[in-house]
């Protein structure tokens, strides 16, 4: 049942309810003797699926999500009777083609995986879904997407699908206050009531490189829950359309109040404060199912705005999926061959000179990165590994 009285115990009792007795075994012999026991313990290893798709065809994107959700026991216990948020990803917001292909095939949430992931959460019986992002414009999400190419009509015959522009209050009357369980920099934060108001929580990304904090996964997708309205430089203003640059450097604005800032918190480095916060946001709203969308991407950066001169485009050809976005992001590092456990400025992480997040989060309890904890499904990360080049990087 939804509520605006979210608690953390309810959003850690959600995120694993795969791995809870009750109605399980009915529902998948294999979830109840495999997906339970694995996440019942943090000695114990984490399940992440991963499966071939080439291309963004209907059938083959299709496939591959439901083979993905069935190698982890079937989505259903999860979203049967829910609403179900997924934060996507539109970069920059500018749809014009980049690398001579659309925007969905290189740094972009593609509306394929959107939309059959949407009937496969409608299909295992979810009651609503909610499409999120937070946008630098003041127009409702669904003309954004409209603009995007998104085909909302076929969206909604699929089921109750609504959108919400989540840069400020939006269609709430106000923001949900959410508290960070041992944060790194902040001690809450303030966001859009989508973000609380929901059953289950997806984070859907791109694989891809970022030239601040290393790499842009699901959780780094979950950066963009902040509202502009109060992270973008200017607290209080409901009509900012302003980024989260005070995040990034407070120096840069005349006022960089932080709703929920640590106290005690003095970095001034967008290699410590990004990865910190990015971290802090998945503990304060846990990721319940965490979706890496490999099938074609971009290599050298995180899009237009940031590419070098070696940036190109690559097919992956794969999905990744689990309900930790610490262990998807692990595993999706080691597609692009990173090391997930590489230290502060080595490895994926050298060329931003930034702290690595994933370490940050696991620190929190938001799962393991470490790859001998994590039970890889479907295929091997050797079948899986497509290396990005580090040194594509544009330099700071």
């Amino acid at each position: 049942m939804e509520t605006g009285k979210t608690t953390y115990d309810r959003r850690w009792l959600l995120r694993n309810a795969l791995t809870l007795a009750t109605g399980i075994s009915a529902a998948s012999p294999r979830l109840s003797a495999g997906l339970s026991q694995a996440l019942s313990s943090r000695t114990r290893t984490v399940p992440v699926a991963l499966a071939r798709c080439r291309t963004y065809a209907d059938a083959e994107v299709r496939a591959a999500l439901g083979a993905c959700f069935d190698l982890l026991g079937g989505i259903s216990p999860v979203v049967k009777g829910k609403t179900v948020t997924v934060k996507v990803n539109l970069t920059g917001q500018q749809f014009r083609p980049f690398m001579n292909r659309p925007v969905g095939e290189t740094y972009m949430t593609h509306h394929s995986t959107v939309y059959h992931l949407a009937a496969l959460v409608f299909a295992a019986g979810a009651r609503r879904v909610r499409i999120v992002e937070s946008t630098l414009r003041r127009a409702p999400l669904e003309s954004t997407l409209i603009e995007a190419g998104w085909n909302l009509r076929a969206m909604g015959a699929l089921g109750a699908v609504v959108y919400e522009n989540t840069r400020n209050r939006g269609t709430f009357d106000s923001y949900a206050h959410l508290k960070v369980a041992n944060g790194h920099m902040f001690a809450s934060l303030d966001v859009n009531r989508a973000y609380a108001d929901t059953d289950v929580m997806v984070s859907l990304a791109k694989l891809k490189q970022h030239d601040t904090v290393g790499v842009s996964l699901t959780m780094k997708n979950m950066f963009g829950i902040t509202p502009s309205s109060l992270y973008g430089g200017t607290p209080g203003d409901e009509e900012s359309t302003a980024g989260r640059g005070v995040i990034h450097d407070p120096r840069r604005f005349a006022d960089p109040a932080l709703p929920g800032l640590r106290t005690d918190f003095q970095s001034t480095e967008a290699g410590v404060r990004v990865p910190r916060a990015t971290a802090d946001i998945c503990v304060a709203r846990p990721v319940d199912l965490a979706i890496i969308d490999g099938v074609t991407s971009i290599t050298g950066g995180e899009s237009p705005y940031s590419a070098g001169p070696r940036m190109r485009a690559v097919n992956p050809a794969v999905l990744v999926a689990g309900t930790s976005p610490v262990s998807v992001d692990a595993v999706g590092m080691a597609i692009m061959g990173f090391d997930p456990l590489a230290g502060r400025g080595t490895g994926a992480f050298a060329r931003a000179r930034c702290e690595n997040q994933l370490l940050l989060a696991a620190q929190q309890g938001s799962g393991p990165a470490d790859l001998k904890r994590i039970e890889l499904r479907g295929l091997t990360l050797e079948q899986a590994r497509h290396p990005y080049e580090i040194n594509a990087l544009p330099g700071r």
